[in-house]
C-alpha cells in the first residue's frame, strides 16, 4: 500500500489543482516528510511504478479538487491519467507519415487534431515509416518531435517498419534489434510519460523487474475504461527471417529470443490490464497493437496473443476494445464473435469490437468517444483532414 500525501498541481497559466501522489515518490526526491508538496512536471517520473488501481484513486482525489484539471490551457503540471468517470475523446491514427510527400504533409493532421477540442489523448499505433525507406536515427529524431507537437497527450506503440523491417536492404540493412533500441532511446527516453504538449503519466511495464526493457508497453485508464498498448507488430510478429533468409544461426537466436520475450511480456500486460479493470469495475478495455492479428486468417507470431485476449475478454463483464493498424484499409469487425478456426477458438467472444484504421495517409484520423455514462460506450467516426 501507498501513503499518499496532499500535492499541489500548478499550471502555466497560474491554476491550481490539488491532489495526492505517494509520499515516497516525494520524499525521494526532496527529503520532505510532511505539508503540502508542489509537483512540477520534473516531478512527474516517480508516479510512473504506482499502480494502476492505486492510480485510479489518486486521479479521483484530482478530480475532486477541481473540475478544471484536465482543461487547463498547457498545463505545466502532471495531466491526470486515471481514473474520471467523464466522457473522453482520442484522435488514433497509425501507419504514417508513409513517404516523404505524407513527412511533408504531417504537420496538417497535428494541426487538423490539434484544432479539434473534443480530443484530449492521441494513440499512434505504429509505422511511423514505409517499409523500404530507411530507419535513420534522424529519421527517428525527426518524427519524435513531430510528436511533441501534438497539443494533448500522444501514446505510442511501435510497428515493424521502424525496427522488425529495418534489416532490409532499402531500409538500411540494420540490426533489428539496434534499431530497436534507438527507437526505444528517441520515442520512451523518460519511462512513463506521453508524448506531445500537455504531459501525461503512464504505467509502464518497465517497473516490472521481469519485463523491464519493454518501457513501450504503457498503461492508464479514464472515462471508466482501462487502456493498454501491447507491443505487438507485422512480420508475423517479428517471426519473419531476417536479412531475406540469410540470417546467421546466432542472428535467429535472438529474433527468435526477442520475440518470446516480447510476446510473454505482451501476455502479462494484458492480463495485468485487464486483472486492474476488473477489480476497479470499470466499464471497458481498450488495447491498442499495430499488427493485424487476423490478416490472411492469422499467424503463428500472434496466436498466444489471440487466445489471451480471447479468454479474458470473454470473461469480462464489460466492451472490449481492440485498435490495430499494419493492414492500412479502415475495418470494423467481431472477429472472434463465432471463436476463430485459424487460432484454434472454439468459444463465441461477443464483447470484443475492432478496429483497423485506415492507414499510409495524413488525410484522416479516427475520432473515438469513451462515453460510460451512455449505453453505448465507445463510438467514433473517421475524420479527414481540413
Amino acid at each position: 500500500m501507498y501513503e499518499l500525501v496532499p500535492a499541489c498541481l500548478r499550471g502555466r497559466d497560474g491554476t491550481l489543482v490539488f491532489g495526492l501522489v505517494p509520499a515516497w515518490a516525494w520524499r525521494r526526491d526532496t527529503g520532505a516528510t510532511r505539508g503540502p508538496l508542489r509537483l512540477s512536471v520534473m516531478n512527474r517520473r516517480f508516479l510512473v511504478s504506482l499502480p494502476l488501481a492505486a492510480a485510479l484513486a489518486v486521479s479521483a482525489s484530482v478530480s475532486a479538487g477541481s473540475s478544471s484539471a484536465s482543461s487547463s490551457a498547457d498545463p505545466e503540471s502532471v495531466t491526470p491519467a486515471w481514473g474520471a468517470s467523464l466522457p473522453l475523446t482520442l484522435a488514433v491514427l497509425g501507419d504514417a507519415p508513409y513517404g516523404a510527400e505524407q513527412v511533408a504533409a504531417f504537420p496538417d493532421l497535428i494541426a487538423d487534431v490539434n484544432g479539434d477540442p473534443r480530443v484530449h489523448q492521441v494513440i499512434h499505433l505504429g509505422d511511423i515509416k514505409t517499409g523500404s525507406s530507411s530507419c535513420t536515427d534522424e529519421y527517428f529524431r525527426h518524427i519524435a518531435t513531430e510528436f511533441e507537437r501534438f497539443r494533448d497527450p500522444l501514446i505510442y506503440t511501435p510497428g515493424d517498419n521502424e525496427w522488425t523491417d529495418c534489416h532490409r536492404p532499402a531500409a538500411g540493412g540494420y540490426d533489428p534489434l539496434e534499431r530497436l533500441e534507438v527507437l526505444r532511446s528517441q520515442f520512451f527516453a523518460e519511462p512513463g510519460a506521453a508524448l506531445g504538449v500537455r504531459p501525461m503519466v503512464l504505467e509502464t511495464q518497465a517497473v516490472d523487474p521481469a519485463h523491464a526493457a519493454f518501457v513501450e508497453n504503457t498503461r492508464w485508464a479514464s472515462a471508466q475504461v482501462a487502456f493498454a498498448t501491447v507491443h505487438a507488430v507485422g512480420s508475423d510478429n517479428g517471426l519473419a527471417p531476417w536479412f531475406g533468409g540469410n540470417e546467421t544461426p546466432e542472428q535467429t537466436r535472438l529474433r527468435e529470443a526477442e520475440v518470446r520475450a516480447r510476446t510473454d511480456a505482451a501476455l502479462s500486460w494484458i492480463d495485468d490490464t485487464f486483472d486492474a479493470a476488473e477489480e476497479r469495475g470499470l466499464r471497458g478495455v481498450v488495447i491498442s497493437m499495430q499488427a493485424d492479428t487476423f490478416a490472411g486468417g492469422g499467424s503463428a507470431g500472434y496466436t498466444e496473443i489471440v487466445r489471451r485476449l480471447a479468454d479474458r475478454s470473454r470473461a469480462f463483464d464489460g466492451e472490449v476494445l481492440l485498435l490495430q493498424g499494419d493492414t492500412h484499409r479502415y475495418l470494423v469487425d467481431r472477429p472472434l464473435a463465432e471463436g476463430h478456426e485459424g487460432y484454434g477458438i472454439s468459444e463465441p467472444v461477443t464483447n470484443l469490437t475492432r478496429i483497423v484504421v485506415e492507414g499510409e495517409t495524413v488525410s484522416e484520423w479516427l475520432r473515438l468517444t469513451v462515453n460510460p455514462t451512455a449505453e453505448q460506450l465507445f463510438s467514433w467516426q473517421r475524420v479527414p483532414v481540413d
